[in-house]
């Protein structure tokens, strides 16, 4: 059924989730599994009263941002084993749902397996989740863990 199932990752718990149910799909389908992260290309700003200052060099963050993106694409490597073809990709965008569907582009992977962070509340009626703009725009399938 999936030939490349795209996993988003962020380092937080429900990832292991995420890595676990396309392991599943990916054994079932013998499919590749192509690890992905997005990092914000808008560099910190450190503000103060009297000005706003880039809190880092513009090299340092793209190192920082590399570093960071090839620790969690270790440990997904290591959730997932040897079992399975794995692939990754990193990129920057300023947006997290936008460029989920950049690395689907990228990756040309056939289905997108992310978890969904509930809003609740006064957020939830104005702030739409990651997985959510993801479905909205993605012309690839979304599966969704909740």
């Amino acid at each position: 059924m999936f030939k490349n199932i795209l996993v988003p990752i962020n380092g937080d718990s429900l990832t292991k989730a995420e890595v676990r149910m396309a392991i599943k799909l990916a054994k079932d389908d013998g499919a590749k599994i192509t690890i992905a992260y997005v990092s914000n290309p808008i560099i910190p700003y450190s503000s103060s009263e009297i000005q706003s200052v880039l809190a880092i060099s513009p090299i340092e963050y793209r190192k920082y941002c590399e570093a960071f993106a090839n620790k969690l694409f270790v440990k997904a490597k290591k959730l997932i084993g040897s079992q399975l073809e794995v692939g990754e990709v990193h990129i920057y965008h300023p947006n997290a749902s936008d460029g989920i569907i950049e690395a689907a582009k990228k990756s040309k992977a056939d289905v997108i397996a992310m978890a969904s962070h509930k809003r609740d509340g006064i957020k939830g009626l104005f702030l739409r989740s990651e997985a959510h703009e993801v479905i909205l725009h993605s012309k690839v399938p979304v599966l969704i863990l909740n």
